[in-house]
Parts: C-alpha cells; sequence; structure tokens
C-alpha cells in the first residue's frame, strides 16, 4: 500500500484543515457522491473538522444501496429455482428484498455462491455445463468493465449456461436528477475517484456549468477528502464552477479508453431504478441486443416482479441528502447491521451502516 501511510499524514491533515477553515467565510453544503468516501469521512471524523459553516451531504454512490428492492426479489427468485447457481458479491448476501434475503435462500438449500470476480462465475458455467449459472451484477462506472468483459468472454467461448442479472446505474445523471429535486440543499460535488478512474471527467464540466457548481474529483484516504474539499470550498468561496481532478494518481481526463470501448460494446444506457429514489432517466445500463441471450431477466422471464418500498426505512432520503442516517426514527431499533430494513444498514458502504458502525448513533425524531 504504497499511499497508506503518505496520504493519512496528521500533520498535513491539520494543515489542510487550517486552510479549511480560514477559506470559509459562509455556510456551504456539499456532497460526497460515493458510499466510500462517505465511511472514510465518518471513520475518521473529518467531518467533525471542518468548519461548522461546512456541511457534508451523503450522497447515493453505494451500489448496494440503490440497488432496487425489484431487482433483488428477481435475484431472489432466479436463485430459488432448481438447476441454478447464483453467485454474487458477499456484500448482497444479506440485502433485504421483500421477504427474505439470499442467504434465507441458500439456508433453504439453493446453490448462492460467493465470489471474488465475475470470471469466477464463468468458471463455474464452464465447469457445470449442466447448470444455469447467473452472476448479479451491480453497480457504478466502477464495476461494470469487469462484468461487461466477463460477457465478451461467455460469448466468444460460447458458454451457453451463463447469464447477468443487470442493475447497473451511473453517476452523472444522478448529479442531475439531486440539481432538479426542489428539496434539493447541494451546492457541490466530490466525484468518486474510481468511478472517473473508468470513464474520466468529460461528462462533468456541462453538470457544473447547467447547475453552477464545483465537481472536485476526489480519493479515498482522509488527506484526499480534505484536500477535495479545500479545493472545493476556494471554488464557492470564489464564485466558480469548474471540474477540478484532485486525484490524479489514478484518474486521467480521457478515463480508461479501452474499458470505455467494451462497455459501449456491451451494454446499453436504459432508464434505471433506484432504491428509494425512483426511476432516472437514462442512467443505467443493460445488456445491449448483441449480448441479450445473456440477460438473465430474460432467460428467466422475471423483468415482470414489481415490489413496493418499506414504507419505515428511509434509505431513500438518506440517499437523496435529505436526512442524516441518525434522524430516521428506524436507526439503531427496529433497524441494525444485524437486523437491517434497508441496505443502507447492510452494505460496507451504506451511510446508515456508517453511523451504526462509528458510533453516531444519536437517535432523534424523524423529520
Amino acid at each position: 500500500m504504497k499511499y497508506l501511510d503518505e496520504f493519512s499524514d496528521p500533520a498535513l491533515a491539520k494543515r489542510l484543515v487550517d486552510e479549511i477553515h480560514a477559506a470559509t467565510t459562509r455556510p456551504w453544503a456539499m456532497m460526497e457522491v460515493c458510499g466510500g468516501q462517505t465511511h472514510s469521512i465518518i471513520r475518521h471524523g473529518i467531518d467533525q473538522l471542518l468548519p461548522d459553516r461546512v456541511e457534508m451531504i451523503h450522497g447515493p454512490g453505494c451500489p448496494v444501496c440503490v440497488t432496487p428492492l425489484e431487482v433483488i426479489d428477481r435475484a431472489l427468485a432466479i436463485a430459488a429455482r432448481p438447476g441454478v447457481v447464483f453467485c454474487s458479491f458477499g456484500d448482497m448476501l444479506r440485502v433485504p428484498g421483500s421477504g427474505q434475503d439470499l442467504f434465507s435462500v441458500k439456508s433453504a438449500g439453493g446453490d448462492v455462491r460467493v465470489v471474488y470476480s465475475p470470471l469466477d462465475a464463468l468458471k463455474i458455467a464452464r465447469d457445470n455445463p449442466d447448470k444455469e449459472v447467473v452472476f448479479f451484477g451491480i453497480g457504478f462506472e466502477t464495476t461494470a468493465p469487469a462484468n461487461a468483459m466477463t460477457v465478451h468472454q461467455a460469448r466468444r467461448l460460447g458458454v451457453r449456461n451463463f447469464s447477468l442479472l443487470v442493475s447497473h446505474v451511473l453517476v452523472p445523471p444522478a448529479i442531475a436528477a439531486i440539481m432538479e429535486s426542489p428539496t434539493c440543499r447541494v451546492q457541490a460535488f466530490l466525484a468518486a475517484g474510481h468511478v472517473c478512474s473508468v470513464m474520466g471527467t468529460s461528462e462533468y464540466p456541462p453538470l457544473a456549468e447547467k447547475y453552477r457548481v464545483p465537481v472536485v474529483v476526489t480519493g479515498f484516504e482522509p488527506l484526499d477528502i480534505l484536500e477535495g474539499v479545500r479545493r472545493t470550498i476556494l471554488q464557492l468561496e470564489q464564485g466558480r464552477h469548474e471540474v477540478e481532478n484532485a486525484y490524479p494518481r489514478a484518474v486521467r481526463d480521457e478515463g480508461n479508453l479501452p474499458a470505455m470501448e467494451m462497455l459501449r460494446d456491451v451494454f446499453e444506457v436504459t432508464d434505471r431504478t433506484w432504491r428509494g429514489i425512483g426511476v432516472i432517466p437514462g442512467s443505467g445500463w443493460r445488456l445491449s441486443e448483441k449480448y441479450a441471450e445473456f440477460d438473465a431477466e430474460r432467460r428467466f422471464d422475471v423483468a415482470g416482479i414489481r415490489t413496493a418500498e418499506s414504507s419505515l426505512c428511509r434509505s431513500g432520503d438518506v440517499l437523496q441528502g435529505l436526512i442524516k442516517p441518525h434522524e430516521c426514527a428506524a436507526f439503531g431499533k427496529e433497524c441494525t447491521p444485524r437486523n437491517p430494513l434497508g441496505a443502507t444498514m447492510v452494505s460496507s458502504e451504506g451511510a446508515c451502516a456508517a453511523y451504526f458502525t462509528y458510533r453516531r448513533l444519536e437517535l432523534v425524531d424523524a423529520k
């Protein structure tokens, strides 16, 4: 870990905090888009080091959290079928559907397996030609290239018993949806560095210009985030709304060109439902017609499954930055990591899980 110590240096952190305090003259509210950034902020107490006038609003950039309930129910329906091997990353197994989760399906006899790469699922399919092997492909632009490559490989190798249950979502349309909301309080964004390492920064200048908000691409270590906040505050104080790359060791403006070419080949843009938020036009990917035979929704005819969200869980309000996790009446009571009501309490990147794990347990009446 070359950068572990360098980007956690207390002396450098104090210098950045002092510069942020010196530059801040009025109240500002900025959103960190990524759940990984949220966990870093809460874990290291970065929000408590900032001036009282600077508010960090936690955004919807947690892939597990925004996967809609209906997609979870489709996964459960597929995983419970005889002859199916359902493969997923481990963080999806405890995400509650409308009645159970993937762990429940596994305990009832379903062949549900944790894998560390979609290519692991493809190998299982090649090793078990008598089984239907499905990989649960969720996430933002960060995880999509590996899923696209796996489907491309399945087609090239003629592995017909492999399919992908797709629930990929895109960051720029979500930013636009947040800014279009009548309740929006966001004045700037810390963009997710790993997303931009794939897609580059070209999609952000139009957003910055249209909504007159600074967008600063930021990493995940404490100094990454503090430097992102410092640059954002300077823009806000100076009345600028530009895109800055504060994560140059991982992000190039043009992005990862081979990965983007693969994405254009395998996927096409579609409307997507976001858990707790609703449908955002043009905010996701689905398999293109060229790869439609690998679409698990079509193969198992589960696209018609529709499910209403829980009225008790306010994860949608958390994901939109309308409330902090502890402002939900169920937080720490009916909803805990052991018995979660929503994905924001399950995921390792969820804001509710961050508040619970790092002891932000103030219980207040829901607003």
